[in-house]
């Protein structure tokens, strides 16, 4: 199919345009899992847990959402 008959479908809500891709093959560009061990004192593992407990999530997701967040931001400070 070519693009702008993909593009066609799209506009006009026809059919689930995901059915024209194989999603086996989709790759996240620099999304290679790395683990790292880091230690952190009681009291900030118990505030982690109480904020994910809040949030229905794991205490993982909040580490790396909140990382991601301080991240995004460092790099829109140093691009000025």
């Amino acid at each position: 199919m070519k693009a702008s008959e993909l593009d066609k479908k799209f506009d006009a809500g026809e059919e689930d345009i995901l059915d024209q891709f194989d999603l086996s093959k989709v790759e996240k560009p620099n999304y290679d899992i790395k683990r790292v061990n880091v230690d952190f004192p009681s009291w900030m593992i118990n505030s982690l847990d109480q904020e994910a407990k809040r949030l229905g999530v794991p205490r993982q997701s909040i580490i790396k959402i909140w990382i991601s967040e301080r991240l995004d931001k460092e790099k829109v400070l140093h691009r000025a």
